[in-house]
This record gives structure tokens, sequence and C-alpha cells, in this order.
């Protein structure tokens, strides 16, 4: 097929040989198998991201850091530079992680290259060597059901302890490769210790999961390994070993009843003699 236009840098830097065929076009990005030489691997093409709202943006981005202070107030003040830059910023966060999680051994695509908006990785494969579908093209037996989503938790906690949250998990942004899921689609990847949204993210991350493996095994629906799995990071106790069993209990403390009365006997108190003062000044 004619190359377009943003793979031509990639083509003129001799990463990208021939481009084979688009995989797929959405709202973050246009992503196209090419062959490099012996290898078939994939671009993704990053679009303006019009269509995500500013407050997805706030929660996201919440606390990642530029160190160009010019950039840092452009983007606080929004001016035309400060889009771009925070566009760039989206577009690099998914570099970052993907490179961060892959030395951490999750199941991610092997960034290769990021170059004028466009990130050259591994193409995930099926069995049969074509591109792995998506989650959300694929049915299961209860068993493998099961399987998968276990595995899925291990790759969500081995995040974890790499230190990033997905943010956007669900079965659309999961390809079943040969081996089994690999996880994709990474640009609102938060900082699990820098994010306040980080606790929600992962819950919502993991809910998503056990929601759509629950439709082949229903027993995963309505189970809290979101909630365990942030409650035993949160506590230091989170490991690749740890055994996951899907409950929770929120933390409860024990009321401190003489407290209690006592602070109301405070405001009595101060409510009284608020009383008299007035009374005083009326007189």
């Amino acid at each position: 097929m004619k190359i377009p236009a943003r793979l031509q840098p990639l083509v003129d830097d001799g990463l990208v040989d021939t481009v084979v065929r688009q995989l797929m076009s959405g709202k973050e990005a246009s992503v196209y198998v090419v062959r490099s030489g012996a290898e078939t691997r994939c671009a993704k093409v990053y679009k303006d991201a019009q269509s995500r709202s500013f407050r997805q943006a706030v929660d996201y981005t919440e606390n990642r850091k530029t160190k160009n202070s010019r950039q840092a107030r452009a983007m606080a003040k929004g001016t035309a530079y400060g889009r771009a830059s925070r566009e760039a910023a989206w577009q690099s966060a998914e570099v970052d992680a993907l490179f961060r999680l892959a030395a951490a051994g999750v199941r991610v695509p092997k960034p290769l290259q990021f170059l004028d908006g466009v990130l050259l990785m591994e193409l995930v494969m099926d069995a049969d060597g074509n591109a792995a579908p998506r989650l959300n093209d694929c049915s299961f037996t209860p068993d493998e059901a099961r399987r998968h989503h276990a595995t899925m938790l291990r790759e969500v906690v081995r995040m974890l302890l790499a230190g990033v949250i997905h943010g956007d998990l669900s079965e659309f942004n999961v390809l079943l490769g040969a081996d089994g899921p690999v996880i994709i689609d990474l640009p609102q990847a938060v900082d699990a210790a820098g994010n306040n949204h980080a606790p929600a993210m992962l819950d919502r991350d993991v809910t998503n999961l056990s929601n759509y493996f629950g439709r082949y095994a229903p027993e995963l629906v309505g189970t809290q390994y979101g909630k365990e799995i942030w409650s035993l990071y949160a506590a230091g106790q989170l490991t690749l070993d740890t055994v996951l069993t899907g409950r929770h209990e929120a933390p409860t403390t024990a009321v401190d009843v003489d407290e209690v009365l006592r602070e109301v006997e405070d405001a009595r108190l101060e409510e009284a003699a608020r009383r008299e003062r007035m009374a005083q000044t009326d007189a």
C-alpha cells in the first residue's frame, strides 16, 4: 500500500521497509502492519486526541511531571504550544510505560522506537501467525476464562509492583496472543504512587476484567480482586506469589464513645457561651 505521510520518516530512517496494511483505526491512533527487514512489526500513529474530555485528562495526568518549566506553564495556561506539549506528553506516557513494563516482564508488546508521534513495536500474533485478536472478539470455555482471568490478575499485580496502573483496562485493549493475553493501549497509564485516583482506577480495571470473563465463568462477577490487590499493595504485602482470594473487607475502626461524648459536650458548652455573649450584647 501507499506509505502514509506520518510513516515516511521511519522509512527515511530505515526503520520501516514496507507498509503492509492498516490494522485498525481508532480515536487515539491508527495502527499499521509494517515490515522491517525480515521482521513483521506494527506502527502506531497517534492522532490529535480531540475526543478526550478535559476531566479525563486531569484524572489521568495528575502529578505527571515535565522537566521544561516553559512547557509546564504553557500546559497550565492552555496555549497552542501548551496543548501541543500536553499531547506530546500523553503520547510519550505510553512509550515510557511500555519500556518500563517490558523491563519488568509484563506481557506488553515490546516497544522498539518512537519517532515523530509514531510508535514502532512488536506485532502480537496468534497461533496461526496472524495479528492477534482483542479479547472482545473471542469466546471462551469456563476453564479458559478462569485461566486467562488468573493470568490477567497476575499481570495487573506485576504492573502495580512496577508502579504502573493501566487506567483503562478492559477486553478492548487486551490481545489474545499465541501464548496468552497481552496488554496494549497505555497512553493513559498512571503512576500508582503519585495519583490520587490510582486505587479507583485499579479497581475499575480489575472489575472490567472480572465482568468480562464472568460472562463465561459467572462466579468471577462480584469478586473483589481489585480492592484486595490495592489493600495488599498499600500495606506493603503484595508480591507476585501472593495468593489472591477475590474477597476484601473494608477495615473498620472501633468508635471511641468517650471521645465522641467529649466532643458533643464541648460543642454544647461552646454554644452556651456563644448564646451568653449574645445575650450580654443585646442587654
